[in-house]
């Protein structure tokens, strides 16, 4: 199933701040540590640079459906390096790879809700305890870079076929 690159969403590394919301850009380089020009404390701090969180990636549709449900969130509100469309949430799983633009990609892990979105302006503590069970299952996909390269708005995603084989899986 194909589907496109709808926004590339980035946050600098800036001090005593999160790694969401984040803006967008036109086109970003890939790499086996993430989106360039990207920095996210969280993966940084607390999880070593682990390059299977290099990317997270969440469907448009998803925040579509979260919007209809009266949150107002925009893409790259949650933390996602790549907002896609046309590719439904359930058919990312882990091992799946895709090619985006000149890097090619493979799912690794879903990613959990965390109190980082708390952060967020529409959800505070107040509204944190509900959003964060809204947000269950729903809050993106981790992807590992196989293939380093260049990626653009509106470039195509299609799913890589074949075996999907990590080392020390």
């Amino acid at each position: 199933m194909a589907g496109r690159i709808y926004r590339i969403n980035i946050k600098s590394n800036t001090p005593g701040q999160r790694g969401l919301p984040k803006r967008s850009v036109e086109s970003a380089l890939v790499t086996r540590m993430g989106v360039g020009r990207d920095f996210n404390r969280h993966r940084h701090e607390k999880k070593g640079d682990d390059p299977d969180m290099a990317l997270l990636l969440l469907s448009l549709e998803t925040i579509q459906e979260l919007n209809e449900e009266g949150w107002p969130i925009q893409p790259g509100d949650i933390g996602e390096n790549i907002t896609t469309v046309g590719i439904p949430y359930d058919s990312f799983t882990t091992g799946k790879k895709y090619r985006l633009g000149a890097a090619e990609i493979q799912i690794s892990q879903r990613c959990d809700p965390c109190r980082n979105l708390y952060l967020l302006p529409y959800v505070g503590d107040e509204k944190g305890p509900n959003f964060l069970k809204t947000m269950l299952g729903r809050r993106g996909w981790y992807a590992r870079v196989l293939t380093e390269g260049q990626i653009r708005e509106r470039d195509i995603i299609d799913e890589v076929a074949g075996e999907s084989h990590h080392n020390g899986e």
